[in-house]
């Protein structure tokens, strides 16, 4: 008998998962970071996310959406995950949590 979790339940895990991703650049996680725009999650529990990068010429840029996906997939509950970058709008500083601000040194 599996497990039923509702969506937002899931959206919760993936969170917690996106939390353990850093940009090997910068010692913050990419979901402090505010490289997460939104995650989407449907009935099915296809996962969709919807990110950015800190800039259109990242080192990461071929590494670090593959590492989300595989992480996210790793939950139980996801049938299937995809990424979406896009750079609109331009990720920017404003959009760093107070917490990844505070241990950047920038508060």
């Amino acid at each position: 008998m599996s497990e039923t979790i509702n969506t937002q339940e899931l959206g919760e895990k993936i969170v917690k998962v996106l939390k353990t991703i850093y940009d090997p650049e910068i010692p913050v996680d990419i979901y402090e970071l505010g490289l997460i725009y939104d995650v989407f999650v449907n009935e099915a529990y296809d996962v969709k996310i919807l990110m950015t990068l800190t800039s259109p010429n990242c080192p990461v840029a071929e590494t670090l959406p593959v590492e989300v996906e595989e992480k996210v997939k790793s939950l139980n509950a996801v049938k299937d995950a995809m990424v979406e970058i896009t750079f609109d709008p331009p990720w920017t500083q404003d959009l760093m949590s107070e917490e990844a601000k505070l241990e950047l040194g920038m508060l």
